[in-house]
């Protein structure tokens, strides 16, 4: 069973996010901000991070340079509302970038995706 970060501030997506990757067969831990992911990051093996961008204290950008350069191996998934972050250099260093949406299909078939390739099944 692969395990799953899911970092974003508001309670009632990370909530969302966690009953649906859940019901994938997933284990999911969730953060409310980027300082909670990288504490999270350190402390614990995970297959994938799903993050939000446009959070308070440290934002998802800074956030996913910090998770880089703990685990380059780590695959992580920019999941935000704004289409122009995907324009900005440090989002490129993501290893896919999904506009949030109410229907969570994209977001699941690209974590999907990135977990077949990691485990070479892709």
């Amino acid at each position: 069973m692969a395990k799953i970060l899911i970092v974003e501030d508001d309670a009632n997506q990370r909530l969302l996010y966690r009953e649906a990757f859940e019901e994938e067969g997933f284990e999911v831990l969730d953060a409310p901000n980027g300082w909670t992911a990288l504490a999270c990051v350190g402390r614990e093996c995970f297959d994938l991070v799903v993050l939000d961008i446009n959070m308070p204290g440290m934002d998802g950008l800074e956030a996913l340079v910090r998770i880089h350069n703990a685990n380059r191996r780590l695959p992580v998934v920019i999941h935000s509302a704004y289409a122009e972050y995907k324009n900005q250099y440090k989002s490129w260093i993501a290893d896919a970038y999904v506009i949030k949406s109410s229907n969570l299909a994209e977001l699941k078939r690209i974590v999907l995706t990135l977990l077949d390739d990691a485990r070479g099944d892709g």
